[in-house]
């Protein structure tokens, strides 16, 4: 497996875990990223052994849950979003743009492994009412978007199979889009679980574009160097309750040491992973609130 169906694969293995889904759904979901039953059940047992069990959620009953649409405490407004396309590296790349009225800056907004949702879309609405122009980009593209998908699962396994090459090339197309409609603008990315491990890969990759990064527990790939990103203002931010992703927390540390960057990695002590998602069951608000603020207190220190 890439190390990106197997971060997925756990992460599947991790909500039966905790409860989030039924085994059967589970296998299947495991299944359609490419694990056979007993490598799955093998998974399976392995995450729950790995789990904190003083700490992790047992059964969805334990679980913070919200209704669709719920934006974190103190979220500003969320401005409208409106679907467009541009001209990729590979072909057509879809997204949903978010103007501010008064830009302070543009930022790209990298998905979830649900693909471009109605919630990633909203996350670039809320950065828009907050002043910043956002673009939230659909890495399905090359397969038709995420609309294309009438299952979630199948959508998630299409994004397993995607090369972290056409990742990073998308992205910087992205980052391309967001300067040319929002011209001079000082930009930066923002990711979420697998769109905040892209966020590591962007900076791995050398993009002087960006003036700040902000991933929500991602992991971070293996060797990472960010020393062709030293212009980069790095906001790292983790759950106390996600000892999957806070595994590599101390590496990022050692990182963006090394490579001269100005960081900060924040660790929301009582929130799970995705807590920032007010569509999850994991939604913490109190948590989502606080890395809300801090991330508007990042991107006006060295956005604008």
């Amino acid at each position: 497996m890439t190390p990106l169906q197997r971060y997925i694969a756990e992460e599947i293995a991790t909500d039966h875990v905790d409860g989030l889904m039924s085994r059967r759904e589970a296998l299947r979901r495991l299944a359609l990223v490419g694990l056979g039953t007993a490598a799955a059940t093998a998974l399976i047992s392995s995450c729950g052994q790995n789990r904190d069990t003083a700490t992790a959620p047992t059964s969805t009953s334990d679980l913070t849950t919200t209704s669709e649409g719920a934006p974190p405490p103190g979220a500003p407004t969320e401005a409208a979003t409106e679907p467009i396309t541009w001209s990729g590296p590979r072909g057509e790349l879809q997204g949903a743009w978010a103007p501010a009225q008064q830009p302070r800056g543009g930022v790209l907004v990298i998905h979830e492994n649900k693909g471009l949702t109605d919630w990633a879309r909203s996350v670039a609405g809320r950065l828009a009412g907050s002043g910043y122009s956002a673009l939230a980009i659909d890495l399905l593209s090359s397969q038709g978007g995420t609309a294309a998908f009438t299952d979630p699962a199948q959508a998630t396994a299409a994004l397993s199979t995607i090369p972290p090459a056409e990742f990073v090339a998308n992205l910087k197309s992205g980052v391309t889009e967001v300067s040319r409609r929002a011209p001079g603008a000082r930009l930066a990315a923002v990711g979420f679980c697998m769109g905040g491990g892209l966020v590591w890969q962007l900076l791995a990759s050398g993009e002087p574009r960006l003036s700040a990064a902000v991933p929500f527990y991602g992991p971070l790939p293996e060797g990472a160097d960010f020393s062709a990103s030293r212009d980069v203002a790095v906001l790292g931010i983790y759950a106390g309750r996600d000892a999957r992703v806070n595994a590599t927390r101390d590496a990022a540390e050692r990182a963006l040491t090394a490579a001269g960057l100005v960081h900060e990695l924040v660790t929301e002590p009582d929130a799970d992973h995705a807590f920032f998602n007010d569509t999850g069951q994991r939604y913490d608000p109190a948590a989502a609130a606080d890395a809300w603020q801090r991330l508007q207190d990042w991107l006006g220190r060295h956005v604008g």
